[in-house]
């Protein structure tokens, strides 16, 4: 059965196509009598707008585009819930497309999101992204890059100072007693865990690290049961792992394999996401979220979607740490350097 048309609409309200289309375009210049009878025919036939259509008429779309890495980490997913309530409270619809961290999906998904006129793009990569982003800029297409700060003026970002959570970790371990710390994540040139990484080395110059393909529970649980297999003397006290779901996987292996957290080896994750609270043993871990954050990058994008530039392009929250019962290890002399 086909799906009904504005003229079936038109003709079960007993108006003329134009006010129809008037209707759906520009409801104040319907009278309130002709706005009843159109609305209760639209659901009577279940009728749906061609809004492709229609904004191919206005040259406006109502949709802006957010490509994430990684929708399955707890962190970007409460992200992707705050950019969405935004959005919606502006009158527009978020597509969330999930690159897994792959250039060729992340080309892909640009430019179909370009075909389609979105009004604006989120855009959150793993990879270098900023010669594209200015390459769209220039045809039209604005964005903001959430979750890196931008090295050009001209691109809004929103982001954490990393460098700074990485120090306070750190700092943390070693004001509790660890002399042996270990960093775990990867991969290393990934912008995000490079800043991380920089901060613990700031703190420390005997720091191991131990590099991952991904940051996931899987990669933690490796590195955990690779710890537990080495002698004693050889495994690290104090491990901060580059975000929670590493930590979470690498606690598990400990307390597997009858290493006691904190006492034997201090954890320290970082994002704080809803699962470091309530883990078992609970997790201390440096908070990057903020209520506005996602917020934050909508509203950015439509002030350079509005004015074509920002009046602060580059937004950089500080992060906090929060301190549970993983790291909080019985103290053994002073740390050393």
């Amino acid at each position: 059965m086909a799906r009904p048309g504005i003229r079936q609409v038109a003709e079960r309200a007993g108006v003329a196509v134009g006010t129809v289309s008037a209707f759906l375009n520009h409801p104040d210049r319907v009278s309130a009598q002709r706005a009843d009878r159109i609305a209760a025919a639209i659901i009577e036939l279940g009728f749906v707008p061609n809004t492709a259509g229609r904004q191919l008429r206005l040259g406006v779309s109502s949709v802006i585009g957010y490509l994430s890495p990684d929708v399955s980490n707890p962190h970007v997913a409460e992200i992707a819930r705050e950019v969405e309530s935004r959005a919606q409270s502006l009158g527009m619809t978020v597509f969330l497309a999930h690159t897994h961290g792959d250039r060729s999906r992340e080309d892909a998904y640009l430019e179909a999101f370009e075909q389609r006129q979105v009004r604006g793009l989120l855009v959150s990569s793993f990879e270098p992204v900023e010669d594209r982003l200015a390459a769209l800029r220039e045809r039209g297409t604005p964005s903001v890059l959430v979750g890196r700060r931008a090295c050009r003026d001209e691109q809004p970002s929103v982001s954490i100072d990393d460098v700074s959570g990485g120090r306070q970790a750190a700092e943390h371990l070693r004001a509790n007693g660890c002399r042996r710390l270990a960093f775990v994540g990867g991969p290393l040139p990934v912008q995000q865990v490079a800043d991380r990484l920089a901060g613990a080395r700031a703190v420390t110059t005997s720091l191991e690290v131990i590099e991952v393909a991904d940051r996931s529970i899987a990669a933690g649980r490796e590195v955990g049961a690779a710890i537990v297999a080495r002698v004693v003397e050889e495994r690290p006290d104090g491990i901060f792992a580059a975000n929670d779901v590493l930590a979470l996987g690498i606690l598990q292996a400990l307390v597997a394999g009858g290493v006691s957290v904190p006492s034997d080896i201090a954890l320290v994750g970082y994002d704080d996401n809803e699962f470091a609270e309530a883990s078992l043993i609970p997790l201390t871990s440096v908070r990057a979220r903020h209520e506005d954050f996602g917020a934050t990058a909508v509203d950015l994008l439509f002030e350079a979607i509005e004015k074509g530039a920002t009046g602060e392009p580059q937004r950089v929250y500080a992060p906090e740490l929060i301190v549970r019962e993983s790291s909080l290890r019985a103290r053994h002399g002073n740390p050393q350097p």
